[in-house]
């Protein structure tokens, strides 16, 4: 059994309290590494805030102890899928979760007929980067909402299988 095969994943709604101390715990590791560079913070909150009701897919991975490591969610943006809150617990990263939960994510999004699933993230998180190019995913430029709000993003697209 491989290290990822010991975690289940589970799909929970979006405001489900395991999902919320994930994102809170991504938020506490993440924050430090961009401090005082918002050129307006109204604007990137804005642009970072999901509402619930554009949330197509919530998933976690969880352990074997039932203790979810892992977090990852699919939201309708316009026309497109946008992959939102990647994140393993330091203590489960290295044994392939992210890859399960974005390989989960993109077999929901091939079941539904979509064409290509899109991301953001910062400049400041270059183990993100690593992930999604690895995975396949191809720099693309910065789209809304982050254009103006968060002009260090990264953007990324992967083109997917027919089903």
């Amino acid at each position: 059994m491989s290290d990822a095969e010991s975690y289940s994943l589970v799909e929970v709604e979006w405001n489900d309290a395991r999902a919320i101390a994930l994102r809170d715990a991504m938020d506490a590791e993440i924050q430090p590494r961009y401090a005082g560079r918002a050129t307006d913070p109204d604007a990137t909150t804005r642009a970072l805030a999901v509402d619930p009701a554009d949330i197509l897919l919530t998933v976690l991975a969880v352990g074997p102890d039932s203790r979810p490591v892992g977090h990852a969610a699919l939201r309708q943006l316009e026309s497109e899928l946008e992959v939102k809150r990647v994140v393993v617990l330091a203590e489960a990263r290295g044994h392939g979760v992210a890859r399960q939960l974005m390989a989960y994510l993109e077999k929901f999004a091939t079941a539904t007929g979509t064409r290509r699933l899109i991301l953001q993230t910062g400049d400041r998180q270059p183990d993100a980067v690593t992930l999604y190019q690895s995975l396949g995913y191809r720099p693309i430029p910065i789209y809304q909402p982050y254009t103006d709000a968060i002009p260090f993003s990264q953007c990324f697209e992967k083109v997917l299988p027919k089903s």
